[in-house]
């Protein structure tokens, strides 16, 4: 089977199981999405683009609940503006750190944070189970389109 087409049918059937796991967790689907997609746009594919992707994506939440924080506090929309420069300059600067280097994971989590109003509660868990399931998706359907003429990991020659 073709990579693509492969690739298509398992995010399409994870998909369809992580629409209905939202639903029976009480998670906004919609952020679970976001963290599959943030997994897929990640360029490493492996443990570190777990690992780099969870951490981009907690700390957008954490730098979301910074701004609603401090915006709570400031008067006239001048401060506001102000705020969301210089937290969006420090989610910016932040990957100098190797870990915090995938960008658009932050902006993702920050994102979604405000899209469900500061609910972090349920955001924070919806982000972390869709990127696991991009995960799947992204290994199981590189799985099922490896090509019978590949080599197993371990060196091992598929069965044909």
């Amino acid at each position: 089977m073709k990579r693509s087409l492969s690739l298509a049918f398992t995010t399409g059937l994870l998909s369809a199981i992580w629409a209905w796991v939202a639903v029976a967790l009480t998670l906004p689907s919609w952020a679970g999405f976001l963290g599959c997609t943030a997994f897929f746009a990640c360029p490493h594919k492996d443990r570190r683009g777990l690992l780099i992707t969870f951490a981009t994506l907690s700390s957008g939440v954490a730098w979301a609940q910074i701004i609603l924080h401090l915006s709570a506090l400031t008067t006239g929309s001048l401060a506001g503006y102000a705020l969301t420069g210089v937290v969006a300059f420090l989610m910016c600067i932040q990957a100098q750190r190797r870990l915090l280097a995938f960008i658009p994971g932050t902006f993702i989590g920050a994102c979604a944070t405000f899209a469900a109003q500061g609910d972090w509660q349920s955001v924070l868990p919806a982000l972390w189970l869709g990127m696991l399931f991009g995960a799947a998706m992204f290994v199981s359907g590189m799985w099922l389109g490896r090509r019978p003429d590949e080599k197993a990991p371990g060196g091992a020659r598929q069965p044909d």
